[in-house]
């Protein structure tokens, strides 16, 4: 029985962290979720930290590959999540269906906050494409702190993030509401991948916790979590 070490970033937690307990239950090994900040996990596993699973954006695995660090043939894809707003709970909800009433929405914000990830560079660069200044983004290290920015500020604040992500801290207390999804024609789809490091001591069990992954009631439980 092998104790597997899986890190990860993004929305995919929920999903992973459910699989994870299901495989568990199957398989006889254990295995240990870490989720961080996607720049950080890029970070150790281009060290060669000694994780079995690495479970990033897609954006990142290509690196990985081209590197070395994973194999290659136990790559598999998990899903695509869509990004929103979130606002303070029982704020005035604005109108964010069209991109013309998505920009009011930001110009009548005092700032909209975003994590220091790819998704939060993301909504940086559209502010920027759409008119706003630097200023108007208020960067946090992650989604969490993001969203306990806007949840505690006294500013109008709309926190910027992974849909999934948003609703999983509903679901936790977070005391934020879901504004929207970004309009179609400013939506950042992001795709992530799990595969197997080559820094890792567990390579066959790990191997056999991808391909759990890549299974279609694994991709139905991920989809519950807003991971399509």
């Amino acid at each position: 029985m092998a104790t597997l070490k899986v890190l990860g970033a993004g929305p995919v937690k929920r999903g992973i962290t459910q699989l994870a307990a299901q495989f568990e239950k199957t398989s006889g090994h254990r295995v240990a979720v870490e989720f961080i900040g996607a720049p950080t996990v890029r970070d150790r596993v281009l060290a060669g930290e000694a994780v079995d699973i690495a479970v990033t954006p897609q954006s990142a695995m290509e690196e990985f590959v081209a590197q070395g660090k994973v194999v290659a043939e136990t790559r598999v894809t998990l899903g695509r999540s869509r990004m929103g707003l979130a606002m303070r709970k029982g704020a005035a909800a604005p109108d964010l269906s069209t991109v013309e009433s998505f920009k009011r929405a930001i110009a009548a914000a005092d700032g909209v906050v975003v994590n220091v990830a790819s998704s939060g560079n993301y909504v940086v660069k559209l502010l920027g494409k759409l008119g706003f200044a630097a200023d108007k983004a208020v960067k946090q290290p992650d989604t969490v702190k993001v969203m306990d920015h806007v949840a505690t500020s006294t500013q109008k604040l709309l926190g910027a993030g992974q849909l999934p992500e948003i609703r999983e801290l509903i679901d936790k207390g977070v005391a934020i509401v879901l504004a929207g999804p970004l309009p179609d024609e400013l939506q950042s789809i992001t795709g992530y991948d799990a595969a197997v490091t080559t820094a890792g001591a567990n390579a066959v069990a790990a191997g056999e916790f991808t391909t759990f992954l890549a299974t279609p009631a694994a991709r139905a439980a991920m989809a519950t979590t807003g991971i399509d």
